[in-house]
């Protein structure tokens, strides 16, 4: 009989430690922030409509410059780049309160020739065909893959790592890109997000 307990006992105990190393997994990227998806940054190349209220001779259309700024009356040259249109909308308000009384400014893209770039996601290494391509919501690590025709013969699938800047801190999450496409295990096929970067690398021969 005590054998016998002491056997639950070992099993019990070794239960529990497998059960609490499954359970550690690696590092999976947060879901995807909405304002990451949804808010657009001003790019160079962009074509802005900026209309200031009651003042018809401060509204204009203008595109970014590839030094990042715009040119308007009475302020002369205003950084646009890299901002949203809320906060150039603000930044002109603010230029203009020394030469209007209480400004209202709003900023509209009116062609976001930029957005190409900003809002893409690629694949390199070795895959059949390394892609940069626009991204699409909804779309998942093995999506691009696919997209990408798959790993080739070299590739180190399961050594794959996912590339993602996050509060503008690059962050890098592993991929088990063999065991997802060879045997269904879907725990590292990742939502992806715009400017997200998918590396595979070759075998160790």
């Amino acid at each position: 009989m005590k054998n016998r307990y002491f056997v639950i006992s070992i099993f019990l105990l070794f239960t529990t430690l497998f059960g609490c190393s499954s359970n550690r997994s690696v590092q999976s990227p947060a879901a995807a922030d909405a304002a990451v998806l949804e808010e657009y940054k001003i790019g160079v190349g962009d074509a802005l409509s900026i209309n200031v209220w009651r003042n018809p001779e401060l509204s204009l259309s203008v595109p970014v410059r590839p030094d990042g700024k715009i040119s308007m009356p009475l302020i002369g040259d205003v950084l646009a780049a890299d901002l949203t249109t809320e906060q150039l909308s603000k930044n002109i308000t603010a230029s203009l309160t020394t030469f209007i009384r209480s400004p209202q400014v709003t900023v509209i893209v009116a062609n976001p020739s930029s957005s190409d770039f900003q809002r893409r996601v690629r694949i390199t290494g070795a895959v059949a065909n390394p892609q940069s391509i626009p991204y699409r919501e909804g779309m998942t690590v093995l999506d691009l893959v696919l997209l990408a025709g798959g790993t080739n013969q070299f590739a180190s699938a399961n050594k794959a790592k996912l590339y993602r800047k996050v509060g503008g801190e690059l962050k890098v999450y592993p991929i088990k890109l063999d065991d997802l496409i060879n045997e269904g295990d879907v725990a590292t096929n990742y939502a992806l997000q715009p400017s997200d970067i998918v590396t595979v690398p070759e075998r160790n021969f």
